[in-house]
């Protein structure tokens, strides 16, 4: 795949997964494929669960570098290598090259792909996607070598792609292992999943992200703790907040509650028209992520009486103490969250004027705040 074209496997700005070096806070997963490589178990289908942005992507493209580069366990006799301690190959060993080149012949990875007619990337993974490894694993049998197969992610596939994938689970081809990326394992037809060992992957702590954000060659702006919390544990999803500035707009957002009961509407304005710019569709559509969430910490603290344990912006903890001080304005906030949320993926799907949907949005809020 050239630089140029789209890689929905990435996010703008940071270094792609096949790029990722380390991988931080996945330990437990990485010594659960380890082990069954050593122990000469290894499955031929790996699923890779967990929530978005946890280091899915990165796992699977260092399996993928360690079973292109490593001897299997019995191979060599007496004179086999030790056995391996660890998924780490060295960046100048020659598999790990030809990966980062995109040159490794015994690498597939599935994405969605370009469609032919319209020239604009697939909304899923199609059949045609998934039929393509066929022609993958027949080229590359001929040199007996190990084969591996990224889907990212598996969640995007059609009905048609995923019982294309289904037909070559139950027939695996020789020495191939396919490594499926799902954020939500519970939308896949049954039939695959129980056709795949699962590694489950699970959410940063504070200190994690402070590391795995160091290691992405991204500038971190701001508290890792903050990002932790926006986040939900997930780098990736740090690595968005980071890029598009999403801890400048969740700490605007808490200043814009601090005016209630009386809302600044000059504020709420130009927040909304920032939002509504030309281009700024991924900005708008992460507005209302954070207002998603700025709603669920106001409905937790009213049901624990606690605000979180750590605030994701200048004064939060005073907000939502002040604004949801009761176990029943508690669930007033979680009524009119989902309302909202509702109001804002209709609106965005038929691409109702991005600043009225954000005024109407913030001005609901206002409406919702105890008096």
């Amino acid at each position: 795949m050239s630089d140029d074209a789209p890689q929905p496997d990435r996010v703008d700005g940071a270094l792609h997964p096949r790029e990722t070096e380390r991988l931080i806070g996945q330990e437990a997963a990485e010594a659960a494929f380890l082990a069954a490589f050593n122990a000469g178990k290894l499955h031929h289908a790996w699923m890779l669960t967990g929530p978005r942005g946890v280091g899915k992507a990165t796992l699977a493209w260092r399996i993928a570098r360690f079973l292109l580069a490593t001897p299997d366990p019995d191979e060599g006799g007496m004179f086999a290598a030790p056995t391996p301690g660890t998924l780490d190959i060295a960046p100048d060993h020659p598999v790990a090259r030809r990966i980062a080149s995109g040159g490794e012949g015994g690498l597939k990875a599935v994405t969605r792909s370009i469609n032919p007619d319209t020239k604009r990337m697939r909304k899923q993974i199609v059949v045609d996607d998934i039929r393509a490894l066929n022609g993958f694993f027949q080229m590359s049998a001929a040199d007996g070598g190990r084969r591996v197969v990224i889907i990212d992610d598996a969640d995007e596939m059609n009905v048609n792609a995923a019982n294309a994938l289904l037909k070559m689970l139950e027939e695996p081809p020789a020495r191939a292992t396919l490594l499926l990326l799902s954020h939500q394992p519970s939308g896949l037809l049954p039939t695959i999943r129980s056709r795949c060992r699962v590694l489950r992957m699970g959410t940063l702590d504070a200190d994690q992200m402070a590391d795995a954000l160091a290691a992405s060659g991204v500038a971190i702006e701001g508290d890792p703790g903050a990002l932790a919390e926006l986040s939900g544990g997930s780098v990736g999803g740090a690595l968005r907040l980071l890029l598009m500035g999403g801890l400048k707009i969740y700490a605007e957002l808490v200043a814009l509650m601090a005016s209630l009961p009386r809302m600044d509407r000059a504020r709420a304005i130009k927040l909304a028209e920032a939002a509504a710019q030309r281009g700024a569709e991924e900005k708008l559509a992460l507005l209302f992520t954070l207002i998603d969430l700025l709603l669920a910490r106001l409905a937790r603290t009213g049901a624990t009486g606690t605000p979180p344990a750590v605030e994701a912006a200048p004064g939060e903890a005073q907000l939502l103490h002040r604004l949801s001080p009761t176990p029943a304005q508690g669930r007033a906030w979680a009524e009119v969250a989902q309302e909202i949320s509702a109001r804002a993926q209709h609106g965005m799907a038929v691409n109702l004027d991005p600043a009225a949907l954000v005024l109407d949005t913030l001005f609901k809020m206002g409406d919702t705040a105890p008096r």
